[in-house]
């Protein structure tokens, strides 16, 4: 029964350190990986990051839309400033807004619109895509863990 027990645990343990290992989902740009939450529902892009205090440092939201089209983001309810950063089909960065501002306007809350036609967006701390030189152009690469549309 001791064996049984211990070969079970043994199996257990096989399946579950590679998901623990693999770190959840993540994207790289320009050299750096991020941790990310994956918005791909309408429900979880339009909460996006709203009413957090904090981003931890390494950490982003990544929104996945249905098609390429037009994005434009806004702060609504958001907390803390963040890069807004538009990807197309191909995860050819399109179009960077920098720095954005938190807004507890409601409504009143500016949007900060692509250059281009983008189906994945990628929020992180403000500042980041400064500080890791983020020129457009740029792709993103998509943990094996993310689905693609």
């Amino acid at each position: 029964m001791r064996a049984l027990r211990l070969l079970l645990l043994s199996l257990l343990a096989s399946f579950l350190l590679p998901a623990c290992a693999s770190g959840g989902d993540w994207v790289e740009l320009a050299g750096n990986r991020y941790t990310v939450e994956i918005a791909a529902t309408d429900d979880a892009r339009a909460r996006g990051l709203m009413f957090r205090d904090t981003l931890e440092n390494g950490h982003g939201m990544l929104f996945i839309h249905d098609s390429e089209a037009p994005q434009a983001y806004w702060m609504k309810n958001t907390r803390i400033a963040l890069d807004i950063l538009y990807f197309d089909d191909a995860r050819r960065l399109v179009s960077q807004q920098r720095d954005v501002p938190p807004c507890s306007g409601g409504n009143r809350c500016p949007s900060y619109p692509s250059e281009g036609a983008a189906r994945y967006v990628l929020e992180l701390n403000a500042g980041e895509a400064q500080r890791i030189g983020l020129k457009d152009g740029e792709t993103l690469t998509l943990s094996p863990s993310i689905p693609s549309p």
